[in-house]
């Protein structure tokens, strides 16, 4: 087993729980999983309820009748209603006002058959539905009113259920063994019944019979699919339990997907937390983590899983309780949590409530400590991509794969180049889509995978180039190409300052044949800054200049960049030539071409560009001289002055 020791857990309690006044023989404690609300209902609600949540607006203090045992107690999804189930087949209402106040005077509802309530869950913000031995029961409350409106029912002999609020997901089990289960969804206040499917029950020696218990059964919403998760206990102990998944199909009954092998057997509690299955098993006190997403064995029906890592403890918990010494000076004392309690109780995806110690804590993922436990790379970047809050982690293992000492193989690094780079594809793809369609949502707000993107790859895990001098020039030009090779692979534009990486790199090791290579057989895709970059370059290395303007010919969206180049190193003739093989001859600035014709002091260079321009203005007005807008009198005088007016007059006549 791993050991938890220097903090090694990568379970954890959040470190603020809600707290609450612990079970008594006067208190006793609810927990409302839809609103996520605890209450602590002292003296039957006689002496007080209080009710928190996980924000300010989930709390309330007030005071009902003692009107015997209260069975269940919850909130409308609005907190204006407060249901509280005291009686087997009735349920009792109170109206609630904005600020949590309530207006005291109850009212009543009881369901239409005989049998007795199971329990009931608010639908809607007006709705609600009963579970009885015998059947659905949906109802519509007008609150103000204080009145019920039936909108559908339906039989059946329910065993028990599980409701699933932020889905709307009901799910009822019936039949002599309880493992025939019936999926009903709610929404917009529609009932619907989804076909029911049964879960198969291990093989017991008789008499007994086994039976599926509620305890046993929680669903789930996982990847974006909604699951029944159920845990299937070993015949005999000498075998381990394993936890069956059934994906709920929009269409058609649910089916068996996937398989997760404990090797244990015992008192399990089940939660879900970011898409991973976490199992708690109490007699070893620890807890281990599932992810369908990584390869399973199949076996042509269903996926078969066994944990990411091996079983570990929930990291220690301590809590600061009000002293009993008060002579020690101190007003609180620091307390150790027993965890994997007797007393605990979980709720779904991430509830764990002790009810004796008044604490409802949510679990979190410690993901540093993975990076250790899980020494695959290929494996531990696909495991953190399909986590929400990965992505410093991300990094920084992308990071340390190139750092002397620690670095990956080139094939490895390659393939998780491409796993980032196929997610990063695949948002870019809907970002576009949803820009397409002019949708509202946010692509951000889409995504269920994290995003590393190449400004994150430049300036967190590249960067390590500068930080240690010693990683050989050759791994860092072979990591770069590798990188965009990988974006090229997905069709991903690459950006120019990876490019110009590349190119310092090289520069600064000499290696020009290499980039003249990388260059002339387009490794270096075209563009602009690249250009630029290279026209730097023509002092340590001249046929740069060469490159460069090749590459602006080629991106054919570079006239003026080519033309400003070429004037500014004196090849006025080039750039004549230039714009005359791209038919821009008389959209071009005469006068900036004859300002670089006079900065050349090269008299018949002048002569050559003016009487250039002199054709042009012929060709397009039938007269050879400038217009006042085209600011050229001083070169007209320049030129008078050196090939005499008659000469300019003479050259205008025979034009």
């Amino acid at each position: 087993m791993a050991s938890g020791e220097d903090g090694q857990y990568y379970v954890e309690l959040c470190k603020n729980p809600i707290r609450f006044e612990p079970v008594s023989k006067a208190n006793n404690v609810f927990f409302d999983d839809a609103n996520k609300q605890v209450f602590a209902v002292r003296a039957r609600g006689a002496m007080g309820v209080v009710v928190k949540g996980p924000d300010e607006k989930s709390v309330a203090t007030f005071r009902t009748d003692d009107k015997g045992d209260v069975v269940s107690i919850k909130f409308s999804p609005d907190k204006r209603v407060l249901a509280i189930q005291r009686m087997p087949r009735t349920v009792e209402y109170v109206n609630f006002n904005s600020d949590m106040t309530s207006e005291q005077q109850e009212y009543s509802h009881s369901c239409k058959g005989k049998a007795d309530i199971l329990g009931f869950v608010w639908t809607g913000v007006n709705e609600l539905v009963y579970i009885t031995g015998k059947g659905l029961e949906h109802y519509q409350l007008q609150p103000d009113k204080r009145t019920f409106k039936s909108l559908k029912s339906f039989s059946l002999d329910i065993k028990w259920y599980f409701w699933l609020s932020n889905s709307g997901f009901l799910l009822l089990s019936s039949g002599s063994a309880g493992n025939t289960l019936h999926p009903v969804q709610f929404k917009m206040g529609m009932m619907t019944r989804l076909p029911k499917f049964e879960v198969d029950l291990p093989a017991v020696p008789r008499p007994n019979k086994a039976q599926l218990h509620d305890r046993d059964v929680i669903m789930a919403i996982i990847y974006e699919y909604l699951y029944v998760i159920v845990l299937r206990h070993p015949p005999n102990a000498a075998q381990g339990a394993e936890i069956v998944m059934y994906q709920v199909q929009k269409e058609g009954a649910a089916r068996k997907t996937d398989v997760l092998r404990l090797d244990m057997s015992g008192r399990f509690a089940i939660n879900v937390v970011d898409n991973l299955v976490m199992v708690h098993h109490q007699a070893s006190k620890t807890s281990v983590i599932f992810d369908i997403k990584l390869d399973g064995k199949f076996d042509g029906y269903a996926r078969y899983h066994y944990p990411v890592m091996s079983p570990l403890p929930i990291k220690p918990f301590k809590l600061l309780l009000p002293s009993v010494n008060m002579q020690a000076g101190t007003d609180k004392t620091e307390f150790t949590c027993d965890l994997y309690s007797a007393n605990w109780v979980v709720f779904q995806p991430d509830i764990v409530i002790d009810a004796k110690l008044g604490c409802l804590w949510t679990l979190r993922l410690n993901l540093v400590p993975i990076v250790t436990m899980l020494p695959d790379k290929v494996k531990l970047i696909q495991f953190l991509l399909n986590r929400g809050e990965s992505k410093s982690v991300l990094l920084s293992v992308c990071r340390d794969m190139l750092i002397p000492g620690q670095q990956t193989s080139l094939p490895v690094i390659s393939q998780v180049y491409d796993m980032l780079n196929q997610v990063y594809k695949a948002y870019l793809e809907t970002e576009a889509h949803m820009m397409s369609v002019e949708s509202s949502a946010s692509p951000a707000a889409s995504r269920s995978k994290v995003i590393i993107d190449q400004s994150d790859m430049f300036t967190h895990v590249f960067a390590v180039f500068e930080e240690h001098k010693d990683v050989p020039y050759k791994f860092m030009v072979a990591v770069l190409i590798e990188y965009i090779r990988s974006l090229n692979q997905f069709v991903i534009p690459v950006q120019h300052f990876l490019y110009e990486l590349i190119i310092n790199i090289l520069v600064h090791n000499n290696c020009f044949y290499q980039l003249h290579q990388f260059l002339q057989y387009h490794v270096l895709g075209d563009s602009k800054p690249l250009a630029c970059l290279m026209l730097s370059l023509e002092s340590v290395y001249p046929p740069a200049h060469q490159l460069a303007l090749d590459m602006l010919k080629r991106l054919q969206t570079a006239n003026e960049e080519i033309i400003e180049v070429l004037l500014s190193k004196h090849q006025l003739l080039p750039a004549l030539r230039f714009i005359r093989s791209v038919g821009i001859v008389d959209m071009v600035s005469s006068r900036k071409f004859l300002e670089a014709a006079q900065n050349t002091e090269d008299d018949l260079l002048f002569y050559t560009v003016f009487k250039f321009f002199e054709q042009r203005n012929q060709r397009l007005r039938g007269n050879p001289r400038f217009q006042p807008g085209e600011h050229c009198e001083e070169y007209m005088k320049k030129f008078e002055a050196l090939f005499g007016a008659e000469a300019f007059m003479q050259v205008q006549v025979n034009m």
